[in-house]
């Protein structure tokens, strides 16, 4: 039930970050889109009591079109409100208005969401676009690490945001090295290095401190503190409690890693996988992996690219099927409108387009147009063909390397497959 859970996780934030981006292409021709946000403990009467006072409002719009826009848009609101005794559990946003559809052409859209968290805030807005950024943000991962790599030589921070792992400064040391300079005596020699050490690590402990505390949400978001180097440098880092106490007693773990640059923060997750074995990147990293080493065998459990998965999954022979998280596309069925013969193709879709939009030419059989019939989209066609054998889906990120490659050098969909097919 759990794997149920996650997978229905994954697919709610896919469709959640899809519509966002459709959203986000509609245009308006003035400020007649409308915008709303209602929290959870808003009564529903004072939204409705508020939209009445704008339709009235309207009167003073001197565009006579942007008025009667505005106020179909009102009225689409106002009457899809009334089904709603109380807004849902995390409220609800609301985005209608007349967009442009290309030329001339224009259509009254409306669109209510469920977010997936709570909405904190009422807005009411016109404008020519929608207002997402509060929903933009619900997209933001709520688990966050912060990443130090260090050594005498230099140290550098980053954060895991979920899937994604972000460099953000770099600290250089003023440590000399182990060869004393002609004249100073040995023992000087050593004091003055481990003064520089100290005030090195001191240096390092600040700065993550001043990054990994200026964290949005500090106390509900951030996990955890991961550190890697070489022994003993991250040991004495370590035990000289260079962070500042709230970060101190956040300490997850010291790793072994070979670089204590940029590349270093990578290299340190990957070492720390039992640390964050519950964090998304780690499942999402060992799929990956296990599909790379398929493929590298000569008899492999490897396939990729949209016929062949679809052909593996015809034939139940899919174990682990793999999306990307970036895919856009439709599957469309197209239908003649005089013979009835049927068509099906995979097309790319731009964000704010539909196929309904497209010209599908004329028959090959008796030469009459044809019309789109279906649309669907491809991760939700490709999803339930999936549960129909039992197939686990994985919808991957592209916030890592392997990720990326799953998208551009494999199309955005691969598997893992129960048995070998040579398909």
């Amino acid at each position: 039930m759990a794997g149920t859970a996650e997978m229905d996780d994954a697919r709610k934030r896919y469709e959640f970050k899809k519509t966002l981006e459709k959203l986000a292409a509609k245009e308006g021709s003035g400020t007649e889109l409308i915008t709303i946000y209602i929290p959870p403990d808003k009564q529903i009467h004072d939204v409705t009591s508020q939209l009445r006072d704008e339709f009235g409002q309207c009167a003073n719009i001197k565009s006579k079109q942007t008025r009667s826009n505005v106020q179909s848009a009102i009225s689409s609101v106002l009457s899809r409100l009334k089904y709603y005794n109380r807004p849902p559990e995390n409220g609800m946003a609301v985005f209608c208005g007349t967009i442009k559809l290309g030329g001339d052409r224009t259509d009254l859209e409306c669109t209510i969401i469920e977010p997936p968290d709570p909405l904190g805030l009422y807005m009411y807005r016109c404008s020519s676009n929608f207002e997402l950024e509060p929903l933009r943000q619900m997209l933001h991962e709520k688990e966050v690490y912060g990443l130090i790599v260090i050594d005498r030589r230099e140290a550098y921070i980053g954060f895991l945001r979920g899937n994604r792992i972000e460099p953000i400064s770099g600290v250089h040391s003023t440590v000399p090295g182990k060869q004393r300079k002609g004249g100073q005596s040995a023992m000087r020699f050593q004091r003055l290095r481990l003064i520089a050490i100290n005030e090195y690590y001191k240096k390092v402990g600040d700065r993550a401190s001043e990054i990994f505390l200026a964290e949005k949400d500090f106390f509900e978001r951030f996990k955890g503190v991961l550190i890697g180097g070489p022994t003993p440098t991250k040991e004495e880092f370590n035990d000289g409690a260079f962070l500042h106490h709230e970060l101190q007693k956040r300490i997850l773990g010291l790793f072994d890693v070979s670089y204590t640059n940029e590349n270093g923060l990578s290299e340190l997750v990957d070492a720390a996988e039992d640390a964050l074995r519950g964090v998304e990147v780690m499942k999402e990293k060992r799929v990956m992996d296990r599909f790379f080493k398929e493929l590298v065998k000569e008899n492999g459990l490897a396939a990729y690219g949209e016929e062949s998965v679809r052909k593996n999954l015809e034939l139940g022979a899919v174990d682990i099927l793999l999306l990307s998280g970036n895919l856009r596309k439709s599957r469309l069925r197209i239908r003649c409108q005089n013979c009835g013969a049927e068509e099906e193709q995979t097309v790319q879709m731009e964000p704010g387009k539909s196929a309904k939009d497209m010209e599908f030419g004329n028959c090959e059989k008796c030469s009459a147009p044809r019309f789109l019939e279906d649309e669907t989209d491809i991760i939700d066609e490709l999803t339930d063909f999936a549960d129909q054998s039992n197939t686990k889906v994985e919808i991957i990120t592209d916030d890592f390397e392997e990720g990326s490659m799953l998208y551009n050098a494999f199309g955005g969909i691969a598997a893992i497959l129960r048995y070998r097919t040579g398909l």
